[in-house]
């Protein structure tokens, strides 16, 4: 092993942007239909490379995350209550976004009991004024 490997090169994160906002959402699910979702994403940061993440999708559906970001990239572990077979079924995915700009987030996702043929996509715009629509969020 090469000594003058030095973990801080790999790891630097003085150059994380923080992704902090309320976002405006557009998406489409895993599944062959695309079928297309639309809400809001709130992510606080945590930490210098920590988040947690609140969904509200079609003003009905809450989700919720944690993740950690590193300079353009945020990954985000997420949960939410749904059905499964007319059963209460806790859903668990993950959701991997390139920040492209300081206001644009484009992301692909996947969940467990997703269509594996497929992914979801996501796209989040930050919003200017998130308290407009904090009674959705």
């Amino acid at each position: 092993m090469n000594r003058s490997f030095q973990k801080n090169n790999l790891f630097n994160l003085s150059s994380i942007r923080n992704p902090e906002g309320t976002y405006e959402i557009i998406g489409y699910n895993q599944d062959k239909e695309q079928s297309g979702y639309t809400g809001y994403l709130k992510l606080i940061a945590t930490s210098k490379n920590r988040v947690n993440a609140i969904w509200t999708i079609s003003g009905i559906q809450t989700q919720t995350g944690k993740g950690f970001f590193k300079e353009d990239i945020l990954v985000i572990n997420f949960a939410y209550l749904g059905e499964l077979r007319n059963r209460p079924k806790t859903f668990k995915g993950v959701v991997v976004y390139k920040l492209i700009n300081e206001n644009i987030l484009d992301g692909f996702w996947s969940e467990k009991y997703g269509d594996d043929n497929y992914l979801g996509f996501e796209e989040g715009r930050r919003m200017t004024n998130p308290a407009i629509d904090g009674n959705k969020l």
